[in-house]
């Protein structure tokens, strides 16, 4: 009865993303099978963030398994654009299925995975369900769940306790998003708590050789900051607070790197209505000093943009979206701010503000003001971006615990339920 409204929807995201029109029939299940003699380890990543957080996971896999073949899944095409960009053809790519039991069993026929790895929160009913009638192991990796989402999976809570009895393990960020898991029906010896993969970042010499590159180009004493992930509603504050800083630091440079990738456009031509001498990334650039807002419309380049800026604004949090991840720019020394709506990162935000590292703003006015204070105090930043990247590095470790809780389920002939914690 859903599949002409899950049709309807994926035409409208067609049209406003064209991406969405290639590759139609995997959405249903009819996707290319895989080599047949290798075992399938198969990891879902909805999207960009949840793709970036599966990179240490899945380069272990690799690294440690070469005789399985890795699949990841994501459901957006950006999600598919981080996989290629991170690991080329080490992996293979195919779009995750709708949830109906049709596209669930065509799409493990042909896959036939050994084991389920399913990153952050996804709780997929007739999924995890195919997966277990089939043996196949359903892991909820870098598990979260916030308040927020704790609340409205409560609401079917039949539902939500029948499809937490087809995971295998849920391996816990941390143990409020244990306890939430719990409360909603999960079995205590099938949770682990094994830390949040996100501070397993691994910053590579040559990012921070590029970046210094670029903040040559950008001007080396120029003030830069960067507005990273923002979402409809987010850029016209983030302007207002970049002309009040103008107002104080004159040849202040702001990126703006929108969320998505189909509202490119439409933030470029706010920006130049607002009145700021505006360009974009992906038309190239021939000299800074001209710019005062650079559009960061490419895609794989935020963390090179990051290194690259004095302080950073993580997007999604001025508005009730829930935030996004924090940990990039503070890994690369970058203090940080946000808006106050980040239950999606709450821990996180809450550490780093703690560590001296982070600041939560309410409005523009707060933004500008905090940019000022950040922009006029070297010794302000230097401190925020040392406490930043020392909190990172005292919370890795938790890609080795994920790992040791796989183990069961990654010998041969494990089967669902092996190996419960």
């Amino acid at each position: 009865m859903l599949v002409p409204l899950v049709i309807l929807r994926l035409i409208w995201s067609c049209l406003r993303n064209p991406d969405y029109w290639s590759r139609w029939p995997e959405r249903f299940g009819y996707c290319p099978g895989l080599d047949e003699a290798r075992p399938v380890l198969w990891i879902h990543a909805v999207s960009v963030g949840e793709a970036h957080a599966a990179r240490p996971l899945i380069a272990r896999l690799l690294n440690e398994y070469p005789h399985c073949q890795v699949l990841v899944t994501t459901m957006t095409p950006t999600g598919a654009r981080t996989v290629r960009q991170s690991f080329m053809d080490a992996v293979s790519h195919r779009y995750i299925p709708y949830d109906l039991p049709g596209a669930v069993r065509r799409f493990l026929e042909r896959i036939r995975p050994r084991l389920c790895l399913v990153m952050e929160t996804e709780l997929w009913p007739n999924l995890f369900h195919g997966c277990r009638s089939r043996a196949i192991p359903v892991v909820l990796a870098n598990a979260r769940m916030s308040e927020k989402s704790r609340r409205g999976y409560a609401c079917l809570p039949g539902l939500v306790r029948s499809t937490l009895a087809d995971v295998s393990l849920i391996a816990a960020r941390g143990r409020p998003d244990a306890d939430r898991f719990l409360g909603l029906g999960a079995e205590a010896e099938r949770i682990v708590v094994t830390g949040n993969l996100k501070f397993d970042i691994r910053i590579p010499r040559s990012l921070i050789e590029q970046a210094e590159s670029l903040r040559r180009d950008l001007s080396v004493n120029r003030p830069v900051w960067i507005a990273a992930s923002t979402h409809e509603g987010e850029e016209k504050p983030v302007l207002d607070a970049f002309f009040r800083v103008l107002a104080r630091h004159k040849d202040c440079l702001l990126i703006i790197a929108p969320r998505h990738p189909e509202r490119f456009g439409a933030v470029a031509d706010l920006c130049i209505r607002a009145g700021a001498r505006t360009a974009r990334r992906s038309r190239g650039v021939a000299e800074f000093a001209a710019v005062q807002v650079l559009v960061l419309d490419t895609l794989g380049e935020l963390p090179l943009y990051y290194a690259a800026s004095d302080i950073a604004f993580v997007g999604g949090s001025l508005v009730p979206t829930g935030g996004h991840n924090m940990l990039e720019p503070a890994s690369l020394g970058v203090p940080v701010i946000t808006g106050p709506h980040v239950c999606n990162f709450s821990e996180i935000s809450d550490q780093l503000k703690r560590s001296g590292a982070a600041w939560t703003v309410a409005d523009s006015r707060e933004l500008a003001d905090t940019v000022c204070e950040l922009l006029g105090d070297a010794n302000l930043r230097h401190q925020a971006g040392e406490s930043g990247k020392r909190l990172v590095e005292e919370n890795r470790g938790g890609i080795d615990r994920l790992m040791h809780s796989l183990q069961p389920y990654l010998s041969q002939g494990a089967t669902f339920g092996a190996g419960g914690i």
